[in-house]
C-alpha cells in the first residue's frame, strides 16, 4: 500500500483563517480532529513547511497533506462476504444491502459489515473514509447504498448528500390505513430516556419525510417514502409519530395487526415478518465523473413480497365476502 498527496490551492476568501479550520472546508471527506491530528503529526505541508492547527493561511497558499493509506481503515478487518454488487465503475459502487447486515462495526457488530466486505471486495477502499461509506441503512433494512471508490468521488456524493440532491426512494409497509400521501417535518434527535432510539424533539436536526400511497389493504398500507433528509430512524420514526408505523417494527411501538377474519397464511406472515418493513428501493445521483443524472432501482426482497401478496389476497377475498 502507498500513501496517496492529498494538494490544493488556499483561495482568497480563506485568507486570515486558521489552518484547521480552512483544511476542514477544503477536505470535508475528512473530519476536523483527523485534520488537525494529520497537522500535529507533520504529515501537512503550507508552502513546503510544517504548520501549526492554529496558523492563518493566506491566500495561493499550497497544502499538501500525506495521507497513509491505511491510516483510515487500518482496525477494520477485510472480510471475503458475498457483496450483491448492483453497478461498478472507477468512481462508485451501487451495494443492495440485505436484510441483516450491519454496515459499520460498532459494539456488538466487529465482524461480518458492510465495511468489512467492502475492504476485501476493493483494496483500494481501505485509503478511503469509512470504506467509501457515504450514507448507511439501519441493519434489518434492506436495499441501495452508494459507495465511492475515490477521494473525489467521496467528496462530490458527500457534497450531494449535504445539497440534498441524492434521490432515496423507500417502499414500506405500515400499520393502519391511509387515506392520502403527506410530508411530516419534525426535528429528530436521540431519545433522551432510551439511547437506541430516536425521537421528535425541537431542540433536534432538521426532517422531512414524504410519503405517497402505493396500495391499501384492510388494516395495512403499501406506501412510497422520499427523504428530503437523512436522519437516523428518519422514516420509522416519522411513520410512528403520525401513528402509522412500520410493519414488524417494535423499537418503535409497532404491535402486530391482524385483520378480523384473515386466514392462517397471513397471521403467520405478519407474526413471522421480525423486521421493520422498509426497503431502499431507488437511489438517484449526480455521477462523480460524468456530471450525468444516474439512477438504480431494485426490486422488494422476498420477505416484503410474501407479506403484500398475503395482504393482496386477504383484501381481494374480503372484497368478494362482500
Amino acid at each position: 500500500m502507498t500513501d496517496e498527496i492529498l494538494t490544493t490551492i488556499i483561495p482568497d476568501n480563506m485568507t486570515g483563517q486558521r489552518l484547521d479550520a480552512a483544511l476542514a472546508s477544503l477536505f470535508p471527506e475528512y473530519s476536523r480532529s483527523r485534520l488537525t491530528q494529520w497537522v500535529k503529526q507533520g504529515l501537512v505541508e503550507l508552502d513546503g513547511k510544517i504548520p501549526r492547527p492554529r496558523d492563518k493561511v493566506s491566500a495561493e497558499q499550497t497544502v499538501t497533506i500525506k495521507v497513509q493509506a491505511l491510516e483510515c481503515e487500518s482496525e477494520v478487518v477485510a472480510e471475503d462476504i458475498p457483496l450483491d454488487v448492483v453497478y461498478e465503475d472507477d468512481d462508485i459502487l451501487i451495494i443492495n444491502k440485505p436484510v441483516g447486515m450491519v454496515v459499520h462495526p460498532a459494539a456488538g457488530h466487529w465482524t461480518g459489515t458492510l465495511q468489512n466486505g467492502l475492504l476485501h471486495y476493493a483494496e483500494v477502499l481501505s485509503s478511503i473514509p469509512r470504506a467509501g461509506i457515504v450514507h448507511r441503512l439501519d441493519k434489518d433494512t434492506s436495499g441501495l447504498l452508494v459507495v465511492a471508490k475515490n477521494l473525489k468521488a467521496h467528496k462530490s456524493l458527500t457534497e450531494q448528500l449535504q445539497a440534498r440532491t441524492v434521490h432515496r426512494e423507500y417502499q414500506a409497509i405500515v400499520n393502519q390505513v391511509m387515506t392520502a400521501g403527506g410530508t411530516v417535518d419534525e426535528p429528530i434527535k436521540r431519545d433522551a430516556r432510551e439511547r437506541k432510539r430516536m425521537a421528535i424533539r425541537e431542540e433536534g436536526k432538521e426532517a422531512i419525510t414524504h410519503y405517497r400511497i402505493i396500495e391499501k389493504f384492510r388494516r395495512h398500507t403499501h406506501i412510497r417514502v422520499y427523504l428530503e433528509t437523512g436522519r437516523t430512524h428518519q422514516i420509522r420514526v416519522h411513520m410512528s409519530h403520525i401513528r402509522f408505523p412500520l410493519v414488524g417494527d417494535v423499537l418503535y411501538g409497532s404491535r402486530a395487526i391482524v385483520p378480523k377474519g384473515s386466514t392462517e397464511s397471513l397471521i403467520a406472515a405478519i407474526h413471522g415478518f421480525k423486521r421493520q418493513a422498509l426497503h431502499a428501493a431507488k437511489l438517484g445521483l449526480i455521477h462523480p465523473s460524468t456530471g450525468k443524472e444516474v439512477e438504480w432501482e431494485v426490486p422488494l426482497p422476498d420477505d416484503m413480497l410474501h407479506v403484500l401478496n398475503e395482504l393482496r389476497a386477504d383484501a381481494k377475498a374480503h372484497e368478494e365476502d362482500n
